[in-house]
Parts: C-alpha cells; sequence; structure tokens
C-alpha cells in the first residue's frame, strides 16, 4: 500500500480538535505565538498520545490579533529565537507526557513567506537545524524551505492541502481572494486524493480552523483509504 501522512494544525483554540485528531496522524501544534498557551499545548499532546498521532511544531509570528497570517518584519537573530523558543516551549511540554517532537511546520504567513523569500527559508531551517534532535521541516514541493534544508542537510516532508485552492503556477492562492478555501468536503478529499496520487507530496494538510475541519478531515481520510492509501505518520 501506498502511505500519505494527514496533518492538521492543532492547539489553537477551536473546539473541534478532538473530533479532528481522530482522522489525521500528525498534529501541528500551535507553541504560544500565534495562538495557544502552556495548557493548550498539553491538552493537544496529551490527545495526540491517546489517538496514536505524531506531534509536530508549529511556529509562527507572534501576532495574535492577526492569527499569524500577517507578516512582521524581524530581524534575523530575533526570528530565529522566536522560532527556536517556539519549539522548545512545546518539547518542555511534550517531554512531560513523555511524547517526542518529531517535525516542525511554519505557520500562516510564516511559512507562506518560506514558500518563495530565500531569506525567511534560511532561518526557518537554521532554526530548525539548530535545535536539538533530528527534526523534519515541513514544507511544499520546490519551495524555498525545500532548498535551504537541502543545504542543511534537513530531512524535508512535502505538503499538500487538501482544503486550499491553487493557483496555477501551484502556489496556494492568497486566503484574501474568494475561494481560497475549500469547505466543502467531498470537494477538499478530491483534492486530497489528487495530490496524493501524482506521488510529489509526503503529507496533505487539513486546517484545524477551516469551517467543517472535522467532517473535512473524516471524508479526506475515507476516500484515501478508498483508494489503498496507507494513512501513517511521516515521520
Amino acid at each position: 500500500m501506498r502511505a500519505i501522512d494527514l496533518n492538521s494544525d492543532l492547539g489553537e483554540d477551536m473546539p473541534t480538535d478532538e473530533a479532528v485528531m481522530a482522522s489525521i496522524t500528525s498534529a501541528n501544534i500551535a507553541c504560544g505565538a500565534h495562538a495557544g498557551s502552556i495548557d493548550t499545548m498539553s491538552r493537544t499532546v496529551a490527545l495526540a498520545k491517546a489517538n496514536g498521532v505524531a506531534v509536530g511544531a508549529h511556529p509562527g509570528y507572534a501576532d495574535r490579533e492577526n492569527f499569524g497570517r500577517k507578516p512582521l518584519a524581524l530581524a534575523d537573530q530575533a526570528l530565529m529565537r522566536s522560532i527556536s523558543e517556539q519549539i522548545a516551549a512545546l518539547r518542555e511540554v511534550a517531554a512531560k507526557a513523555d511524547v517526542a517532537v518529531r517535525y516542525v511546520k511554519a505557520h500562516g504567513a510564516l511559512y507562506n513567506q518560506g514558500e518563495r523569500d530565500e531569506r525567511i527559508a534560511s532561518l526557518i531551517a537554521e532554526a530548525v537545524a539548530a535545535a536539538e534532535g533530528d527534526l523534519v521541516l515541513v514544507c511544499t514541493p520546490a519551495s524555498a524551505m525545500g532548498r535551504a534544508a537541502k543545504k542543511l542537510r534537513l530531512r524535508i516532508a512535502r505538503e499538500g492541502f487538501a482544503d486550499r485552492r491553487y493557483e496555477p503556477d501551484g502556489t496556494l492562492r492568497p486566503r484574501s481572494q474568494e475561494g481560497a478555501v475549500i469547505t466543502d468536503p467531498y470537494d477538499a478529499a478530491e483534492q486530497a486524493l489528487w495530490l496524493a496520487q501524482r506521488g510529489d507530496v509526503d503529507t496533505l494538510c487539513v486546517h484545524g480552523d477551516t469551517p467543517d475541519a472535522a467532517a473535512i478531515a473524516r471524508r479526506v481520510r475515507a476516500m484515501l483509504e478508498d483508494a489503498g492509501f496507507d494513512l501513517r505518520p511521516f515521520a
């Protein structure tokens, strides 16, 4: 069977985390910057452990008002320090539950910048490389983050999105544009299956804050399994 991972951004104070967790194989947990707290990290790590779900750090810009979805102008060292501190915060929480943090996936504007901006991508990759352990960096195929990770000999997991529309050049449609977010579970599942069958992604994302996220995650998982995919963590 072909293997594929299904991930979701959780620990962001959404009421559907438990329902989403039941369908996924990897949880990207907010580390207290764009969302979350020590308490939400603890609850989400415990929920992931109970469901046999892999845990990853989900660092973003410390801008709760905009949910980390607007870029912040930070100096290089300040940005690296912020990412490093967020990874360390989740690791400290996870260690108390005897759970390993296996990977890092940037959030929102930080992720979007890392797709195209060589400077931001390098800073993200350097922060991940500087962390203890063999962390995997999640990024889109052919992204600046992927190139930066290769230079540092970091392992990557190539990501596709079930609940986001793509532009013809393969980039994600900006959330400010109509139709950027896919809310119909069947449409999201069809896109997820198409991406998985192409063979150039290792993990598929359903955002935890997308309307009907739990229904989307269930439908995506069911369609992938019906097509013969083995759902399991990439890490």
